[in-house]
């Protein structure tokens, strides 16, 4: 499975697409593994209590698992896509 990253959050891991080693059983496993390869993502994503900010959003294979599945305990499988989105604003 990869994680796709965009705007700021590619910039600080240094790349837009980023592969995590296949035995994550959920969405929160793939997130813990992103964080493990790395860190410097943690601050952008993650509020002081450890929780994922309100204002980032996570997908999985393009849903929201909190919105639509189970959040963080949602089943993801090898081919799976995850994607993080940093507050984007404009016009």
């Amino acid at each position: 499975m990869h994680w796709r990253l965009f705007a700021t959050l590619a910039e600080t891991a240094g790349d837009t697409e980023i592969a995590v080693e296949s035995g994550a059983e959920t969405v929160g496993d793939a997130f813990d593994a992103l964080l493990d390869t790395h860190p410097d993502l943690e601050s952008e994503v993650l509020d002081d209590e450890g929780d994922l900010y309100d204002h980032v959003r996570l997908l999985h294979e393009g849903r929201d698992p909190f919105a639509e599945a189970e959040g963080f305990e949602t089943p993801v499988d090898d081919g799976d896509e995850l994607a993080l989105f940093p507050p984007v604003s404009g016009g």
